[in-house]
């Protein structure tokens, strides 16, 4: 076991959604060594920004997060860019982080790497078992490369780096911009924007039919936290809550939670992305004892309560009131 409190550590991505929530854990735990690269600052894409982290920070500890995401769309949009800034991002810190010699390095995939059609529940055998869903699969091929070289640095090099997979994170402070945004935030900007405009109907792509699993973001950052401490092996973990819900239904329930009495038309003509999702997570729980603790129905309610304050004029008291 790691004791993190005295180690330098650097958090890519540190002030993001996941990254500021590990980097206020770390703190919780009496970590004050803690380098945080910002973009406008240090390139990940460029390796003289990533040698640069490396001699300014001089970690022992590297817990890489920052990646270049999004939902559906962003991911069909951007296909080139989301696989050469991830890719090189990745490749290129973990292997100056061999080179400077760092304790252990922390790989942060995504549950996109999985096959089209893993069987459900998903469990890390079977990562290989076929091409990822078209819709975001540059993207998860793109982070599934840092196990291929995690793995191929600890047989070669004795190099301590692990690989997660966490499935899709929600929660407040997420991503509400529409064009990047994944399904919960845009539903629920949807449901309260339609609401607030007196609008009769709302628009979800695809069929509702496919099902996801998510997890809550302070789960996740306690996730990478205890992994961080306790694993190290050349396996991948995933990182979820171990369940599914099919689109349908999280609509129907975040229509509930924000009060949004109109009617839901579903796009056909937009695709559903990968049919099913659901983590098998008990390796995660075996390994380092990591086991999700946040309903979702709770969660939702923390982050349609968060949103809301971030709409003028809008407030919250268990119900969604009109702005005055």
């Amino acid at each position: 076991m790691i004791n993190l409190k005295n180690k330098r550590i650097v958090v890519t991505g540190g002030s993001g959604f996941l990254g500021s929530r590990v980097v206020g854990k770390l703190k919780a735990l009496g970590c004050k060594n803690i380098f945080i690269p910002r973009s406008r600052n240090y390139d990940l894409v460029q390796m003289e920004c990533v040698k640069k982290v490396y001699k300014d920070a001089r970690p022992n500890i590297v817990i890489h997060l920052a990646a270049q995401v999004g939902g559906i769309g962003a991911n069909r949009e951007n296909p080139g860019k989301f696989f050469y800034d991830n890719l090189m991002m990745g490749a290129q810190m973990m292997e100056i982080g061999r080179q400077a010699g760092v304790e252990n390095f922390v790989a942060v995939g995504t549950i996109c790497s999985y096959p089209k059609l893993t069987p459900v529940p998903f469990k890390e055998e079977n990562l290989w078992n076929g091409y990822p869903e078209e819709t975001n699969a540059p993207y998860g091929l793109a982070k599934k490369m840092l196990l291929v070289q995690s793995q191929a640095y600890r047989q070669q090099y004795g190099f301590n780096s692990i690989f997660l997979m966490p499935v899709n994170l929600y929660g407040p402070g997420d991503n509400f911009n529409p064009d990047s945004s994944h399904v919960i935030p845009a539903l629920i900007k949807k449901c309260i924007e339609a609401k607030l405009n007196n609008n009769q109907e709302i628009v979800v792509w695809g069929t509702g039919k496919a099902t996801r699993e998510f997890l809550y973001v302070e789960d996740a950052a306690e996730a990478i936290i205890l992994a961080s401490e306790r694993y190290n092996k050349p396996e991948p973990v995933n990182i979820g809550a171990g369940f599914e819900i099919p689109i349908k239904d999280l609509v129907k329930l975040i229509v509930g939670l924000t009060g949004f009495k109109g009617d839901i038309v579903w796009d056909t003509t937009k695709p559903d992305g990968q049919p099913r999702r659901r983590l098998d997570t008990s390796r995660a729980e075996k390994e380092f004892g990591f086991k999700a603790k946040t309903p979702l129905e709770l969660g939702l309610k923390n982050t349609i309560e968060w949103y809301c304050t971030t709409v003028p004029g809008l407030s919250v008291n268990k119900k969604i009131t009109q702005r005055e």
